[in-house]
């Protein structure tokens, strides 16, 4: 098992909130993250997708007060919506006999119905939690690896397959999956598998690019709206990633559409049909590719309230990721390059004018840190991951802090 940096954010919010939602797309590992802390801490594991497990909890208020010393972990939750009023019943209850942390532990792979059900039910209880995809920080600090995660993933299936043949055919099935049981599941109109298998692979040529629903439907033949349901649910499935424009002060027009990205490197190449890193280097999606992936694990490492957004201006100045970081009156700024020898692009320095940032950096496909040009920075992306997970930590720290001392 490759140890999960979420693990300690789990245990964290278990430590001070009743219930914890452990959310991410499947085949993530949460279920693995949950066993080895059902280990950890003698809890009780409850599969909610098999039908022995749900009958249990047929009476769930009978069934799970016989727990309330122990953390309950409940998988697939979303399956048995009706359960979050009992929850609620059964932490406030707890709470008066003075057990209010740690009682549940809900895993899910849609975020928009589990905020939805946990908002209307328990709220000022529950704490969220993402686990992403296998990051930079999460495997082997070597070239190989890090080139085998771009290229295959970081679903752990994918990754850790015994070839890339193995991994092209884990992620294929995956995909399929999703295009024929899981997206159904939360729409209520469907679309046809062969349209959307058609609108994600519009979506992986389409990496990085800005959104344009519109465009988007005149190629499939069907309305926009249906292809802004299918672009949330995609969200909310942990697939897509969409980045906002960052909102600034400047006199100048700004780009307003959100960016899109397919969030797993491995899903783009899979859906593109790259099996290789030789067939990923000489593809037109390569950079965009690599610039998801950069902006993923970067985001994955920051600390959790970071407001993240693009900059670009109709003139051509840009940055391809702007972070609004705890503790930091000005944004930090990155650009994302592939190559091995960056350079500062123009726009970079036109949007460092307009934002005037902390900090600005290239993120580029190196591992040395090097001073580009007066304010600017090149860095890998394990070492830029590695700082941004300091600051993580120091706001962690801060937070354990201030909870103490409210107490």
């Amino acid at each position: 098992m490759i140890p999960r940096n979420a693990l300690h954010d789990v245990e964290r919010a278990l430590g001070r909130q009743a219930a914890v939602a452990l959310l991410g797309v499947r085949q993530v590992g949460k279920t693995t993250l949950a066993l080895d802390i059902a280990r950890r801490m003698d809890a009780v594991y409850l599969d909610l997708q098999t039908r022995s497990d749900r009958a249990k909890l047929s009476d769930p208020g009978f069934f799970l007060n016989q727990y309330e010393d122990r953390l309950v972990i409940l998988d697939e939750v979303h399956r048995v919506p009706a359960l979050f009023p009992e929850l609620r019943g059964l932490i406030d209850r707890g709470r008066r006999r003075g057990r209010r942390t740690g009682r549940f532990l809900v895993l899910g792979s849609a975020s928009v119905e589990l905020l939805r059900q946990a908002g209307e039910s328990l709220a000022g209880r529950i704490e969220f939690v993402s686990l992403g995809p296998l990051g930079v920080l999460e495997v082997a600090p070597d070239a190989a690896t890090s080139t085998s995660l771009w290229v295959r993933g970081g679903l752990p299936d994918s990754l850790l397959a015994g070839s890339d043949e193995d991994s092209f055919a884990f992620r294929r099935n995956f995909i399929r999956t999703y295009l024929e049981r899981d997206v159904g599941e939360f729409v209520q109109r469907r679309l046809p598998p062969e349209t959307l298998g058609r609108l994600w692979t519009m979506l992986a040529h389409w990496q990085g690019g800005l959104l344009r629903a519109s465009e988007l439907a005149r190629s499939l033949g069907i309305n926009t709206a249906t292809v802004g349901r299918y672009i949330d649910t995609l969200t909310s499935l942990f697939i897509l990633r969409r980045l906002p424009p960052f909102v600034a002060n400047v006199r100048k027009r700004l780009v307003k559409s959100p960016k899109v990205y397919v969030r797993d490197s491995g899903l783009v190449h899979a859906l593109l049909r790259i099996g290789d890193f030789d067939t990923l280097a000489g593809h037109p999606v390569s950079g965009a590719s690599w610039e998801g992936f950069v902006i993923d694990n970067l985001l994955a490492a920051a600390p959790p309230d970071t407001g993240a957004s693009f900059y670009r201006t109709a003139a051509g100045a840009e940055m391809d990721l702007v972070l609004e970081l705890p503790g930091f009156t000005k944004p930090w700024a990155f650009e994302v390059k592939r190559g091995l020898a960056p350079r500062p692009s123009r726009g970079l320095r036109s949007a460092m004018e307009d934002l005037k940032p902390e900090r600005t950096f290239v993120v580029y496909g190196g591992d040395e840190r090097f001073p580009l040009a007066p304010g600017i920075e090149a860095v890998g992306v394990r070492a830029m991951a590695e700082l941004l997970a300091g600051l993580r930590t120091r706001s962690a720290q801060e937070r354990t802090k201030a909870d103490v001392h409210s107490r």
